[in-house]
């Protein structure tokens, strides 16, 4: 089928408290928590694949001729790491396996190989919730030395304009929960973006995807291991509200299925801080 637009898929929320919240017996807290916030909000729908390495110079011609690549990145893309944040009984990882509507995590990310960089290095501090099932994105760039006071120190730290609403949100949110760092992915980024009638439009491969769960700081080239397979490239499809029916014919062409993974949660789970659920990559593709 051909023209037109298809709905991206969701996946079934349980209702009810989390396994987090009876952990914690912060139920109210929690509802206080997962509820949306209008500040600096990107809403995106999300599709995730799995893509074999011998799929993808044919995905990538697909791209490329529907969409062009997005000017931030070089010949073989760039680098993303990022650090996450969660309490001492992973009440962020448990919410997204129990796949509740409403759902949060914070995040602290830096563009780029890691490696030595100064304190005024630029990094985006991010908090991503899912709300049913748009997916909502809000962050703020800091230079490094100013988000590890925020996130590590727990500093308030100031910025100008309407940011420090959200600065102050962040601190909250981490003083409340008593947040600490907890695992930290890389990868190495393919990005496209959708032009004329598919604007709004991106379609990112992420290619080795790697983690640890120690030596946090983001400029460390500290020792990681594969947490999903480097036999596969994980394809996003985000659009503001339907994916174009080509990218889901692409899918299906290729054998293709949506997945519902998560790059932390599979960073938890490969470094044993919780069992392997039944929603993320076998265990066979993960590289030990």
């Amino acid at each position: 089928m051909r023209g037109g637009s298809v709905a991206l898929a969701s996946t079934t929320a349980r209702t009810g408290r989390s396994a987090a919240e009876s952990a914690t017996g912060d139920t109210a807290a929690g509802d206080r928590l997962r509820a949306p916030s209008r500040l600096h909000a990107f809403n995106r729908y999300e599709l995730k694949y799995l893509v074999p390495v011998s799929q993808v110079a044919d995905v990538r011609a697909e791209l490329t001729a529907r969409m062009r690549t997005d000017h931030n990145a070089g010949a073989d893309g760039y680098g993303v790491w990022s650090l996450y944040y969660d309490t001492q009984r992973l009440r962020f990882y448990h919410e997204k396996i129990e796949g509740l509507r409403f759902r949060r995590k914070l995040r602290v990310r830096r563009y780029g190989e890691t490696g030595p960089a100064d304190e005024d290095t630029p990094v985006s501090v991010e908090i991503k919730q899912r709300v049913n099932r748009v997916t909502q994105k809000r962050r703020v760039m800091l230079p490094y030395r100013l988000a590890r006071d925020l996130c590590d120190r727990r500093v308030r730290v100031e910025h100008p304009g309407a940011d420090q609403a959200f600065v102050d949100e962040v601190l909250d949110l981490i003083h409340r929960l008593d947040l600490r760092p907890t695992a930290m992915t890389g990868y190495r980024r393919e990005p496209y973006v959708g032009v004329d009638s598919d604007l709004g439009l991106r379609v990112t491969l992420d290619h080795r995807v790697r983690g640890r769960d120690r030596d946090f700081d983001l400029r460390a080239e500290a020792e990681n291991r594969h947490i999903i397979s480097p036999g596969l490239a994980v394809m996003e499809v985000k659009a503001n509200e339907r994916a174009p029916y080509w990218v889901t014919d692409m899918a299906a062409r290729f054998g293709l299925q949506v997945q519902r993974v998560s790059k932390y949660c599979q960073s938890v789970e490969a470094h044993g801080l919780a069992p392997r659920s039944v929603f993320h990559v076998p265990e066979e593709d993960v590289a030990v």
